[in-house]
């Protein structure tokens, strides 16, 4: 039995800035689950989350030189490629002309909801998320998964936008404290 190649993250990125395909298909094998699974989560389409996840990495292939170790840790940078990526295809307009197009269907069998969880429970986010508090979930769910600003937030759920900034602020200030715990 051969072992497994693994990296230590500066390995990895030194060996994506050098634009190692090697080092490259190796963060695919390894961090495309969680990715996809963040996508899927955003977007709710296993077909869509599919396509969103070819543009992640090819963003991640094309920007690792902007990537900087100083301003935090490398899975963190891909996650919010992967958010932001997902949320600008939900937002971009051929996605919404789409949705014109399409018949929704009345059929779901709820697989496409426990894919979401199964994904991001490899990562832990769930769990992670699931220590904050009701009021704080809600606001990290609209900013981070659907992708709403926190003016819409403050509108959809009918508080004060200072409000919103206080929940988001103590949610991420918490989020941090727990991730550091782990």
């Amino acid at each position: 039995m051969g072992t497994a190649l693994t990296y230590t993250e500066a390995e990895l990125v030194l060996g994506l800035k050098s634009r190692s395909e090697k080092h490259f298909g190796y963060l695919y094998d390894h961090y495309s689950p969680a990715l996809f699974g963040i996508a899927l989560k955003v977007t709710n389409d296993e077909n869509i989350a599919g396509d969103v996840l070819q543009e992640i990495f090819l963003k991640i292939w094309r920007s690792i030189e902007r990537y900087d170790t100083d301003k935090g840790r490398l899975f963190t940078w891909m996650v919010n490629i992967a958010r932001n990526t997902a949320i600008d295809t939900l937002r971009s307009k051929a996605h919404k002309q789409g949705l014109k197009v399409q018949e929704l269907s009345s059929n779901s069998t709820g697989t496409e909801q426990f894919a979401v969880h199964q994904s991001v429970d490899q990562i832990g986010l769930t769990k992670v998320i699931e220590q904050l508090n009701k009021e704080q979930r809600i606001i990290i769910d609209l900013a981070y998964y659907k992708g709403c600003t926190q003016d819409e937030i403050s509108k959809i759920l009918d508080i004060p936008l200072g409000t919103v900034k206080t929940r988001m602020r103590n949610a991420i200030i918490q989020l941090r404290t727990i991730l550091k715990q782990l």
